[in-house]
């Protein structure tokens, strides 16, 4: 069995190929630089240098493939949701092509929903693209990344608050990227589902943002806060921060629809979908160093 990777460089795309070197599995991954992935091809994986846009660099990893893990890239350009969409078709065009049988597809709670949700509006695309070319596809729709409190490290340290244009008492699950990459590694390793499936990935438990300033009182040793803005005030920040105005947009399109509702997650909860990394313990090992930093290098 060989597995192809198009996201090697990040969190999840990182853990998950290491669980499966670590499993002995064969592994190709895709990047646009190959040095970038130079342990990986250290401990014996294939690297495929170019883009997951590119169809001569997909015909290369997809040769002699039989699973594919597919993450569409995070939002950086003007015109991401039909690129997204418009890549996510090529790719499952060419895994049918070289006879790719099964799919991992990293997508989001809230897909379901569709244009309309932020960056998340490009994924519903995706998924039916790979349903339609590929026989056997598991859906993996994790809830909001942990990872994503790591944007809020200026207001910890100078305010102690997190601002955000979100309900206080809106529940989210949310859930560790490492827990992703382990959840995509299990499912990948399991020879035995078959079809088109859906998989939700929640984290421990689902929590509203005042619950989160709660958890990271008690991680950091003060009060946190929960501060709601509104949207222009959002708007007003990002651009004093150099966020670039397509990607205002888009970030404040998920805020609402959070908000309304249509960022809900489509699966229930359940014993399959609840993951073990807990807040507070994501909180020590990954905001308590980052804040440190933030620290030292106010000093400076």
């Amino acid at each position: 069995m060989r597995i192809v990777i198009n996201t090697p460089n990040g969190k999840i795309g990182r853990n998950l190929a290491l669980r499966l070197l670590d499993a002995g599995v064969a592994l190709t991954v895709i990047s646009r630089n190959a040095q970038n992935v130079a342990d990986l091809a250290k401990r014996g994986a294939t690297v495929v240098e170019g883009s997951s846009d590119d169809a001569a660099v997909l015909d290369r990893a997809f040769e002699g493939a039989s699973a594919l893990f597919w993450l569409t890239p995070p939002a950086a350009r003007p015109d991401f949701l039909e690129w997204a969409e418009g890549m996510g078709r090529l790719a499952a065009r060419k895994a049918k092509q070289h006879g790719v049988k099964r799919v991992v597809v990293l997508s989001s709670i809230g897909a379901q929903t569709g244009r309309g949700t932020g960056p998340v509006g490009a994924l519903l695309a995706v998924e039916e693209a790979f349903k339609a070319a590929v026989p056997d596809v598991t859906i993996l729709r994790p809830g909001y990344f942990m990872e994503n409190l790591l944007r809020e490290v200026q207001g910890l340290a100078s305010a102690g608050s997190i601002f955000l244009p979100l309900p206080s008492d809106r529940k989210l699950p949310f859930v560790a990227t490492a827990d992703i990459g382990d959840k995509a590694a299990e499912v990948l390793l399991d020879g035995a589902w078959k079809g088109h499936r859906y998989v939700g990935v929640h984290g421990p438990r689902d929590v509203t943002y005042a619950e989160v300033a709660g958890v990271l009182s008690e991680v950091l040793g003060k009060p946190v806060r929960f501060v709601q803005v509104t949207m222009a005030d959002a708007r007003k920040a990002m651009a004093g921060a150099g966020v670039p105005g397509f990607m205002t947009d888009l970030i404040l399109e998920l805020y609402q629809s959070v908000t309304e509702g249509r960022m809900d997650p489509a699966e229930p909860r359940s014993t399959e979908t609840t993951t073990p990394t807990t807040l507070a313990q994501w909180a020590k090992d990954n905001l308590v160093p980052a804040l440190t930093r933030a620290g030292d290098e106010a000093r400076r």
